[in-house]
């Protein structure tokens, strides 16, 4: 399927337009290559009241927490280095009973967006974790986190999660067209289910190409275009994580977050400056070089280290040629149908 609508706007637009409060939203990226302008977008926006998924919350996950954005929280993994005493915004949140946080596998999370990905209600995932307080302990989702049911064809009993469809995906690539072709490589993880098993989903981008880049590639293409809602081009989008390609992670700010982020005052003084005082990406970026310099970024930049070509030349591009004519029978579709209808073949 085409969609030939030019999807390209603001991170403020693509936000405003696209993200509701109370919306089930998650966070594409898994680990690497986070949608962190997208992010630091929503808390502007001053955005409520989300159900949060996240495979593997970091700096995302307490960035939106630390907004006052988040309700509830789907996850496998949160970084609360410092534990209890010092946990950062999610453990922060749970003491205070601000926040309710369901916790699945990396397995089972997964096979939640595989499902949703698919049109599926729920899919079986592997019985083991019935062992686990992950399987007795319930929070918000109840009865509903995990079901046994029995099998249909050998009557066993069987472990079965439900399927997700969020409302909106966000989701940072290296590349896409404007179209909203995405185009993502490197460690993968759940990015793919994560945007196909959503009703919206918000690219952004260090770099929007052309049409023809993304045809010269196609296996790097992991989200159509008929599927994206918005596409934001934004250099150093993903900072302080890293996207392969374009720049690593950023260890030195990386950890002034985490210090920044031990304790609620600290914390604030850093969302003011990093988040709400900086009205887009760019001017993110230059705060960063006014009190870092540049060097700091360059410092990052990808070295680069490029993959052979791939030959996908053919013969032709369609069964039908220059001059309208289907290849094997050297007839036009016109003098197909009238064969078809001469032998009492033409179906309306």
């Amino acid at each position: 399927m085409n969609d030939n609508t030019n999807k390209v706007m603001s991170a403020r637009e693509a936000v405003r337009r696209f993200i509701q409060d109370g919306d089930e939203l998650i966070i594409g990226n898994y680990t690497v290559g986070t949608c962190t302008e997208l992010i630091y977008e929503i808390c502007r926006q001053n955005k409520k009241n989300f159900t949060l998924y996240s495979q593997s919350g970091i700096l995302d996950v307490d960035i939106m927490v630390n907004a006052g954005c988040v309700d509830r929280l789907v996850t496998t993994y949160v970084m609360r280095s410092g534990g209890k005493a010092g946990g950062g915004a999610v453990e922060r949140a749970l003491q205070a009973g601000t926040i309710e946080m369901e916790d699945y596998t990396n397995f089972n999370y997964n096979a939640r967006l595989v499902a949703g990905m698919h049109g599926m209600t729920f899919i079986q995932v592997l019985e083991g974790v019935m062992a686990t307080d992950l399987f007795r302990k319930r929070g918000f989702m109840g009865e509903d986190k995990y079901r046994v049911i029995k099998c249909p064809y050998t009557g066993k009993e069987i472990l079965t999660v439900p399927a997700v469809n969020p409302d909106v995906c966000i989701v940072h690539v290296q590349r896409a067209d404007k179209y909203g072709n995405a185009q993502y490589w490197g460690a993968l993880g759940s990015v793919a289910a994560a945007a196909l098993c959503s009703k919206r989903i918000i690219v952004s981008c260090e770099e929007i190409v052309e049409h023809d880049v993304v045809r010269q590639s196609p296996h790097f293409t992991i989200i159509p275009a008929f599927r994206v809602n918005a596409v934001v081009e934004v250099p150093w989008g993903a900072h302080p994580t890293e996207v392969l390609g374009h720049y690593n992670r950023d260890q030195f700010f990386y950890g002034m977050f985490t210090k920044a982020n031990t304790r609620a005052d600290t914390v604030k003084a850093w969302m003011d400056e990093w988040v709400y005082g900086c009205s887009d990406r760019e001017a993110y970026i230059d705060r960063y070089a006014a009190r870092f310099g540049m060097g700091m970024l360059d410092r990052l930049r990808a070295r680069s280290f490029y993959s052979a070509p791939a030959n996908y030349g053919a013969a032709f591009t369609s069964a039908w040629d220059e001059s309208g004519r289907e290849r094997s029978m050297g007839l036009t579709l016109e003098e197909i149908e009238q064969r078809l209808a001469e032998k009492g073949m033409l179906y309306e």
